[in-house]
This record gives C-alpha cells, sequence and structure tokens, in this order.
C-alpha cells in the first residue's frame, strides 16, 4: 500500500499548446504496471478549457466545484456541476473547461495504452467558445 499525503505532488500549469487560459493540474495518482490508471484534479479558470482531444481507452470526468462546459464533436454543449460524471468513451473528440464567469475543478480519470493517455488536436477557437457558452444558457 502506498498513500501520496496530501501536497506532496506539485501542481503545474496545464500547458498552453493543450489549454486555452489558466488551467492547474494537481496529479492524484498514477498506478504502477501492470495497472494503467491515472488521475489528477484539473482547475479551469473562467473560460480556460482544453483543446479537442481523443482518449484511446476513454476518460472520466468527476465535476467538484464550480460549473462547466463539455461538448463531442458535432455534439451539443452540455453544463456540468458539482457530482455529475461524465464518461468519453475511447477515441470520441472532445473538450471541456469552465464556464465564460465561473471556474470549474473535476476530477479526470484515464488509462495509459501503448504509453498514451490523449491524443491532442486544434484548439478550441474563442468564437466557438462563446458559441458553445451561449447555447448551454
Amino acid at each position: 500500500m502506498e498513500i501520496k499525503p496530501n501536497g506532496s505532488q506539485p501542481s503545474g500549469k496545464g500547458p498552453a499548446a493543450n489549454f486555452t487560459g489558466s488551467v492547474r493540474v494537481d496529479p492524484l495518482f498514477q498506478a504502477p504496471a501492470p495497472a494503467r490508471g491515472f488521475g489528477a484534479s484539473v482547475t479551469f479558470e473562467p473560460c480556460a478549457r482544453t483543446a479537442w482531444h481523443t482518449h484511446p481507452l476513454g476518460q472520466t470526468l468527476i465535476v467538484t466545484a464550480g460549473c462547466g462546459l463539455v461538448q463531442s464533436w458535432g455534439g451539443p454543449v452540455q453544463k456540468i456541476r458539482p457530482g455529475d460524471v461524465v464518461w468519453c468513451p475511447p477515441k470520441e473528440k472532445h473538450w471541456h473547461g469552465a464556464t465564460p464567469n465561473t471556474a470549474m475543478t473535476h476530477i479526470a480519470i484515464v488509462e495509459v495504452l501503448d504509453g498514451k493517455a490523449v491524443d491532442w488536436m486544434e484548439k478550441v477557437s474563442d468564437e466557438h467558445y462563446q458559441a458553445a457558452a451561449d447555447s448551454a444558457e
């Protein structure tokens, strides 16, 4: 058994190549092989969001604070709030982030396949984000 004490793992900034706006990533766990799970708490300031991306084995998001937005490619944008659990199926192109006026924190859980947990794609444009946020009202 291993316990990672709170505060023992450094926070990091979400890299500008994969995120728009201010994003903080707090690692939670990375299971040793043969397990392949990885989890992080991710906080998005208002208007911050991921780029479009997919996960080879899918992703689970558990919203813990604030109010956010999530959208699959070609689908409607949906609001997510504390207690909501979002399942993004394997290889489904999607993005998620905060609303324009409220920060949002979620726990993200993924599995690593062949050394990869995510495939990053193009950024969500400001125009697309604003239209998505307006349609979620």
